[in-house]
Order: C-alpha cells, then structure tokens, then sequence
C-alpha cells in the first residue's frame, strides 16, 4: 500500500512514517519545514519528503492520505484540497496508528502538558531490558534506540500521548485515539493557546482519555497534580496508582539519586542519569507503568542506571572557547524553570539561557507573564524576538533588568551571546524548533575566538 503522509516532519508524523515503513508500506510526504532530528530520520529510512504541499505530490495516487494536523482547509494546503476534490482516502495520523498498528496490543500511554518524551522513552527501555521487546512511537528520539518508532515484537506498545488535536476534521486531541489499558497522566497545567481557550477544556479532553482506560486498566497519576485531581473528580472505572505520594510511589533524596518507596515501604537506594527533580517524578511514573506489566522493580531501576536518555532534552551539543552549548525542546516556562534548574543542580559555571519563543502559545504571548519566573535560575537570559510575536519581550522580562537581553536577527543574537561569554559559561539553547541552526553557528563563531578569550565584565 502507498502511504503519502502530509505534514510528515512533525514528530509524531515522521514516526508514523517510520511505522508504515517498517510494516512494508510505500511511504512519502509533503511538508513545508524539515529539521533534525525527524528529518535526518526521514532520510535514513529512505523516505522521500516533498518541498511544500503541491497537488502534483498526490501523483500517483496514493492508496490513502495521511493527514497531519498542520494540515488546513484552503489555498496553503492544495495536495489537501486536491484529496477532497477527487474523493480519495484520507486518515488522520493518529486514526490510522489505531487501526493499523496498536489494535489488539497493551498500550501504554504517557499524557501530561510535561515530560512525555522521556518518560516513554524511559517506560520502553525498561520493557525492552526486560525482554518484552516492545513497540513504540515517542515524540523525539531515544538515544538508546536511535529511533522514534518501531513495531516491536511483543505485545505491547508505548506511546507518547499528546493532548493536540488530532486534525482539521477531527479536533478530539490524539490520545482518545489509542485506548490504553496503562496510562500514565504525567502533569497537567495550561497550554496549546490557539486550540484551547482555557485549562476547563484541557481537563475536558484528558477525562475523554481516561473514559477509555477500562475497568481492568490502571491509571498512573501525578499525586502532587492539583488540576489532574480535578479531573479525575469527574469519575473514574480504573485502577489508579499515584507517583509523588507517599501512599503510591515516592521517592526521597539522596546524592547522585533517591531512595524508592512503594507505598511507604523502601525499595532501595536509586541512582539515575537523569538530572532534575523534574526527572525524579518521570523516573517514578516510569517505574510505576512498567510494574503494571510485570517488569519487576530491580530490572526497571536496573533499565533507568543505563538510560541515555533522549535529543533535545539538555542535550550537550559541543564546546568551543571553554563554552558549552546544550539543546533542549523546553517552550513552556514550566518546562524552562525545570531545565534551567537541572543545569543548575550539575557542577559548572554561569548559565545562559537562550529562549525562542517558537511555539503557537508562546508567540499569541499566554504565557508571557510566567517567562521572567522561568528564567530567573539564569545568570543571564537572552531572548530571540521573532518578528511573529504578540507581545512586548522587554516589557514583558522587565523585571530580569540587566540580566535581560534581546535580539531582533541571529546573527546579532549570536554576536550578544559571544560577547556576553566566558570560559567555563554553559549556553542553554531552548525551542521546540530547529532555531535557524544557532547551535552550530554558535559554536564555530566560538570556535574561532582566540584561546583563553575573556568577554569585558
């Protein structure tokens, strides 16, 4: 069968590209933008993504159109447009993961605003240390598997669930599309602006997913989560287990890891790669999903020691001139707080932390008056200001003062940066976009500097 795949580069899209691929399905795809590491992904798969979404892309005709929510209705979209004019097959991604692929299996399920991705990379390296030989689809890609999806042998399958939604005909978020039996319901606070008006209606679609958890199911839940409490208040069928509790699973600290607890009962000590406290609660929530399914404690502890972790979560990129430069998808100021705390909690000098506000939310500014909050841990914040934002960047980070710089273009973004470094700073690029390359470029311009440099204080 011929998969075209519109939107293929996004995470979630791209996987389902390596899925059908996998499955021994023809696959190709349209997309506007490309980044690492879906599109490095992409390429090694053999994949051919198409520049834009040109009607003449949906030549020959596809079996079916995997439809992207990127996707719209009207003249940006005329492979789109071109599908409902001759009535040919079409599917949303995650519709076409259901039928195709987690039908009949154990899914298990990650949702919460934060730590989806290495949550689930961690709940599938635990399964697949275990023997269980698991499938997945994780929205980035897990250094011990080099991928983000595969169809895995055994019985069960891990996912990623995002609460977006699904596509321009069907505005349910995703994960009401997966039908877990093991769900875990990481966190929950307010984001996706430009789909949802407010918290209410986020609760709303996460108590759809929990609706479709069966009796037999269990439910794993973020104890210290006000608003998740919130929405199971509106009925729950399942079993629920609760991480972050002393009366579920829970964890104490200890140098270089922490004590586990069930149910108030020591497991032992824990010691983990993971930096943050923040991966503290992904580790539990972890370990709580995988003894759903039999994977006993000490493996699952044994699993979290090796665990690489995933790209583009404070991920060290290179250093140059004594600088080092880490990525980081963070774009939400609770997800900005958490990493710049990490960083901080590892042995090193300055931090400065470099912000895109990229996502759809972050640019429509609702999250603006959090941001100063966010940053405050930086010794120094350096904000890129797209010329898409609604809103006042200084203003709004008014009250960081001089330890507050912004930039109109990269290149003088890049020149502040530089200018502000010295030998032994760490640099924390955070977006959820590729950020026009600033990594790289940074570190050749740093590269280039004279041995020893020393910015003026």
């Amino acid at each position: 069968m011929h998969l075209h795949i519109l939107g293929i580069c996004g995470t979630f899209m791209a996987g389902i590209a390596a899925l059908a691929r996998e499955a021994g399905h023809r696959v190709t795809g349209s997309d506007a933008n490309a980044w690492p590491p879906m599109s490095t992904q992409l390429q090694a798969l053999g994949i051919e993504v198409m520049q834009g979404y040109a009607a003449a892309h949906l030549e020959p005709v596809p079996d079916v159109v995997v439809v992207g929510n990127v996707v719209a209705r009207g003249t940006r979209f005329p492979a789109m447009e071109q599908a409902l004019d001759r009535g040919l097959p079409y599917v949303s991604g995650p519709q076409w993961l259901a039928e195709n692929v987690l039908q009949g299996r154990h899914v298990l399920a990650v949702a919460g605003t934060h730590g989806k991705t290495t949550t689930s990379s961690l709940l599938a390296w635990m399964l697949d240390r275990a023997g269980l030989e698991p499938g997945f689809l994780i929205g980035g890609v897990p250094l011990d598997f080099g991928v983000s999806a595969r169809l895995g042998k055994g019985r069960h399958f891990v996912i990623e669930a995002d609460e977006y939604d699904t596509a321009f005909f069907d505005k349910r978020s995703k994960f009401v599309h997966y039908r877990p039996r093991t769900c875990v319901l990481n966190n929950l606070e307010y984001d996706h602006a430009d789909i949802f008006p407010d918290l209410a209606s986020i609760e709303r679609q996460f108590h759809h997913l929990i609706r479709t958890v069966p009796s037999s199911g269990r439910l794993i839940v973020n104890g210290r989560d006000a608003n998740l409490a919130r929405v199971l208040e509106q009925g729950v069928w399942s079993e629920v287990e609760r991480f972050d509790d002393a009366a579920g699973w829970s964890a104490s600290d200890a140098a270089e890891g922490f004590e586990l607890r069930a149910k108030g009962q020591s497991l032992g000590f824990v010691a983990t790669p993971l930096a943050g406290l923040h991966n503290r609660s992904n580790a539990l929530a972890a370990i709580a999903a995988a003894a759903h399914v039999g994977v006993p404690v000490p493996a699952a502890v044994q699993a979290l020691r090796g665990f690489r972790s995933v790209r583009r979560r404070l991920e060290k990129i290179g250093e140059a001139g004594g600088v080092t430069v880490y990525d980081d998808f963070a774009h939400h100021p609770t997800a900005i707080a958490v990493t710049v705390d990490a960083l901080r909690r590892q042995p090193g000098g300055r931090i400065l932390a470099v912000l895109e506000p990229r996502s759809n939310t972050m640019r429509l500014g609702s999250h603006a008056a959090e941001l100063a909050d966010a940053l405050n841990q930086a010794d120094h914040a350096f904000v890129f200001v797209r010329p898409d934002l609604d809103w006042d960047v200084q203003q709004a980070l008014g009250s960081l003062g001089d330890r507050l710089t912004v930039a109109q273009g990269l290149d003088e973004l890049i020149g502040k940066i530089v200018a502000a470094s010295r030998p032994g700073d760490r640099v924390l690029i955070m977006s959820n976009g590729d950020f026009g390359g600033i990594h790289g470029n940074l570190l050749r311009v740093l590269l280039a500097l004279p041995a020893g440099f020393k910015s003026p204080e």
